[in-house]
């Protein structure tokens, strides 16, 4: 297996977590629409791995009356700025190596 290779697999493997992990937080708030869903065992686990995350952008972007719009904001970073980001990373190393 060659370097190339490697770098290949490591950041499908990145690429694959983030993608993973948006389900997961899509999955965690649309539980707020259920009753005591959060409460159950998955939903606290869910909350210990998104609540981190989901933490950050609520502490810069307040709710509007009722609606929390940090999570649709959480997921467009994650989704279009950080994985855009992580590609980037990648198409550089990988021409360099070219």
């Amino acid at each position: 297996m060659g370097l190339i290779d490697i770098i290949n697999l490591l950041f499908s493997i990145i690429i694959r977590a983030i993608d993973i992990y948006s389900i997961l937080l899509i999955i965690y708030i649309l539980m707020s629409w259920v009753p005591a869903s959060r409460e159950t065992k998955f939903g606290i686990f869910l909350g210990k791995i998104t609540e981190p995350y989901l933490g950050f952008f609520r502490k810069f972007i307040p709710p509007l009356g009722m609606i929390d719009i940090s999570p649709i904001v959480a997921i467009f970073v994650l989704n279009y700025l950080i994985s855009s980001g992580i590609r980037e990373v990648y198409r550089l190393i990988i021409a360099s190596l070219m």
